[in-house]
């Protein structure tokens, strides 16, 4: 049976808002070693959702893949952490 992986997304360059392509995933912060705890997001039937740790708005896109993010540096290359 394959797992499936909760997509990371980080925000190196301070945006304000990060488009993405799922309702469900971690906010890391920025980068390790500077990341803030890796917390889990569910937006659930909303499309917007605010980091507790980092004030980062994340905002749901169907145009975006699961991993994809607006800005495009903001989700890690895998996926994950």
């Amino acid at each position: 049976m394959a797992k499936a992986t909760v997509p990371h997304f980080r925000n190196d360059e301070g945006v304000e808002k990060i488009r993405i392509g799922t309702g469900e995933f971690k906010c890391t912060g920025t980068s390790p070693p500077f990341d803030h705890p890796h917390v889990y997001l569910d937006m659930g039937d909303e499309n917007q959702i605010v980091c507790p740790y980092c004030s980062t708005l994340f905002e749901r896109s169907g145009e975006l893949g699961q991993n994809e993010a607006d800005p495009a540096a903001c989700a890690y290359p895998d996926g994950v952490v």
